[in-house]
């Protein structure tokens, strides 16, 4: 396949973003038919020093921690240490959330799994709600926080819903994470490595940072360009909602104690990230028998309105599923699988055209939502189609 196609298809979208400083510095790289077919670093990794980016550029991975763990999780179901099924509480006893009548319901793994069992998000709830007051963090803060604290937290707070009748994005992997390292007796960052990093053969991706200076420094939205990220940082996600802010602190990354967040923790590379995807879209076997990889890309929540995504959309295990095209107005094939980075990434997974795409940027929110990313998965659509 010519590569000038693409370059003339994504430059000029990847160009103007940069160029008018919405975003300040990514890597896009996207794979067709098993074959790269763009790869490109824009922009700078640090504004002020005015390092460019590089294509194996270090980002912190937010929410693209969701599908590795997610994968781990099904690779243990798999060989049997695990069930779907599992309460809960058979490896967490005291995580024992309540619904707001008092009563205690039971939640399952596959509720965590699939952002149905009633937990919430900081970022999604309004100032001086009980998740608040509860000091729970998002995996994206207060560094040196553990794990088996934060889920003390979490326990206090009251449910949204029943466990499965709701669809609620939240710290459902961080809580899978405390099953999976009760199941196995092992750390989630071994587990991740075992059945994630080493089959794919990562050197930078994990849950921790081995070559600091190819870290990315992160910026968050603001105007009339980005800032650089301060030490504890808040950022709003909907300008149609002010009050819902999601709080960063960018060296939690460095913090020795933090816990290794199932839903946030990872730091990693696009090119890393790109192998993953494509052994999930291809069903090579490599991390998981093609039927859990298909389910991975498959609606697992019914016909659960997925409000952060609007209508037409399910959840799969570890990202969006597109149920309706029309509906959801997008240009995607039924059956595409995708998600994005509150540090600012977005990924697509769209197994009928056999393609994969990963961006990572530095720049919160822009780069996983509105303009950019819109955007560009638009010129890829244009591209795909002639």
């Amino acid at each position: 396949m010519h590569n000038a196609t693409w370059q003339a298809a994504l430059d000029p979208v990847i160009d103007q973003a940069v160029a008018e400083q919405r975003i300040v510095g990514t890597v896009v790289l996207v794979a067709h038919h098993g074959e790269l077919v763009y790869r490109r670093a824009v922009g700078l990794a640090d504004r002020e020093a005015e390092r460019p980016m590089a294509e194996d550029a270090v980002f912190r991975l937010a929410s693209l921690t969701k599908p590795v763990v997610s994968a781990a999780f099904l690779a243990l179901v798999d060989g049997g240490r695990l069930s779907l099924d599992d309460a809960v509480t058979r490896w967490l006893p005291d995580f024992r959330p309540r619904l707001p009548d008092g009563s205690t319901p039971e939640i399952r793994l596959k509720h965590l799994l699939t952002h149905t069992a009633g937990l919430s998000y900081g970022f999604l709830e309004p100032p001086g709600s009980a998740f608040h007051a509860a000091r729970v963090s998002d995996g994206l803060d207060q560094p040196g926080l553990g794990l088996h604290e934060n889920l003390r937290r979490l326990a206090q707070v009251p449910l949204a819903f029943r466990p499965g009748e709701g669809w609620r994005y939240s710290l459902g992997l961080d809580v899978l994470a405390g099953a999976i390292e009760a199941a196995t007796g092992h750390a989630l960052p071994e587990v991740v490595h075992q059945l994630v990093g080493e089959p794919l053969g990562w050197r930078d991706t994990g849950f921790a940072l081995r070559d600091a200076a190819r870290l990315a420094t992160p910026y968050a939205d603001d105007q009339p360009v980005p800032r650089r990220m301060r030490e504890a940082d808040e950022v709003i996600g909907d300008p149609a909602f002010p009050d819902l802010k999601t709080r960063f602190v960018p060296s939690r990354v460095f913090a020795a104690g933090s816990y290794p967040s199932g839903g946030g923790g990872m730091v990693g590379t696009a090119g890393e990230m790109l192998a993953f995807f494509e052994s999930l879209r291809s069903d090579n076997g490599l991390l998981l028998p093609p039927a859990w990889s298909r389910a991975m890309r498959h609606n697992q929540t019914g016909a659960l309105p997925i409000d952060l995504q609007g209508p037409g959309w399910g959840f799969g295990y570890g990202g969006a599923v597109l149920l309706d095209p029309a509906r959801a107005q997008v240009p995607h094939s039924a059956g595409a699988w995708q998600w994005g980075g509150v540090y600012g990434h977005c990924w697509l997974v769209d197994a009928a055209q056999s393609l994969t795409m990963v961006t990572l940027t530095n720049t919160a929110i822009a780069g996983m939502m509105g303009r950019f990313p819109d955007d560009l998965r638009a010129a890829i659509y244009r591209r795909l189609r002639g």
